[in-house]
This record gives structure tokens, C-alpha cells and sequence, in this order.
């Protein structure tokens, strides 16, 4: 199984990223988490582009088409979602009718240095992602106070990491759901 995991940080030490690079160390066996890092090559959503998309879009499109499943790690820059992971969302959930996020099994956690661990940033991004079409689950990770749950880059605080495994498995269940649903042995 392969999970595609996207940060909607660009920032080099990002504490979301460190949350996806956790997620691959945590993921049961046989699944492997793939990290995007292709966010910032993305340009600004174009409708009059969109027939022929440029290839970082294609790229996204295709790494999200490829995947299983998808896990999406926000900060909250002003309340809300970052521009750059909106506009790669906008890009890959288009065109409606063969985006890849349809019916894609998607989870999101995030992390932020205050208090509330951007949760209004998450819950955006599960409500936008559900407008794509994607399937969201429900499990979810607020990180507040994200420079005390790492040190040295490395996911330290066991709390954290056992919430975090919980929504790997959580939509690592998703995944093998819509297989069992696409394979026709409901």
C-alpha cells in the first residue's frame, strides 16, 4: 500500500513535514509513506491552463492517482490553510470528473506553535478536500506547541506519536475499505 503524504509547508525545518516523516517511520508493515516535495513548483491555478496542465501539476496529479491514499500535514497561516497547498488542491482536483482525489482515502493532522495546533486549518482543509471528492477521515491530530513534541527534527513526544499512528491506521483502514468496495466482495 502506498500512502503520498503532502506538507503545506515549504519551510525547511517545518514541523508538519516532521509529522509526515514521522508517519512513514510509524506505518504499519506494507505500507509505505511517500513524502511530495514538489509543492513549491506548483504556479497559481490558471483555468485557462488547465487543459494543458504544466508538468509539476501532471506530476501531482499523477503522485496523487498513483497513491492509495493521501496525508495531508497543514500549518495555519492566518487561521487557515496555506495559499500553496490550496492552490495544489485546486490544481489536482481538476478537471471534476477524473480528478484524482475522487473518492481518494485522505487524512489530515497538522502542527503550529501555538496553542491549538492549527486545528481551524485542518478542518478547512478536511472541507475543502471533501469538496474534491476526496473520503476523509475522521481521526484527527492537532499538534499545539510544536517545538516542544520534536527535538533535533525527530518527533520525540510519545503522546504525539501515538495519536499520529492512530490516524495512519485510521486511513490505512480507509484504503483497504475502498478496496474491498472496488474489488465487488461487498
Amino acid at each position: 500500500m502506498r500512502i503520498l503524504a503532502i506538507s503545506g509547508s515549504l519551510r525547511g525545518d517545518s514541523y508538519n513535514t516532521g509529522l509526515l516523516r514521522a508517519a512513514a517511520e510509524l506505518a504499519p508493515a506494507g505500507v509505505e509513506v511517500v513524502l511530495y516535495d514538489g509543492l513549491l513548483e506548483i504556479p497559481p491555478y490558471d483555468e485557462d491552463t488547465e487543459a494543458a496542465a504544466p508538468p509539476a501539476v501532471a506530476a501531482l496529479r499523477d503522485a496523487i492517482r498513483d497513491a492509495d491514499g493521501v496525508l495531508y500535514a497543514t500549518p495555519e497561516y492566518n487561521g487557515s490553510v496555506p495559499g500553496v497547498l490550496k492552490n495544489a488542491i485546486d490544481w489536482a482536483s481538476r478537471p471534476r470528473a477524473t480528478t484524482a482525489m475522487q473518492n481518494k482515502p485522505s487524512a489530515v493532522v497538522g502542527a503550529s506553535t501555538g496553542t491549538f495546533g492549527a486545528v481551524w486549518a485542518q478542518n478547512d482543509l478536511r472541507r475543502i478536500l471533501g469538496l474534491t471528492g476526496a473520503r476523509v477521515v475522521e481521526a484527527e491530530l492537532p499538534v499545539g506547541r510544536a517545538q516542544e513534541a520534536f527535538v533535533g527534527g525527530e518527533l520525540a513526544s510519545g503522546d504525539v506519536r501515538e495519536k499520529l499512528t492512530d490516524v495512519v491506521e485510521a486511513l490505512v483502514d480507509a484504503v483497504r475499505e475502498r478496496e474491498v468496495v472496488l474489488s465487488g466482495e461487498r
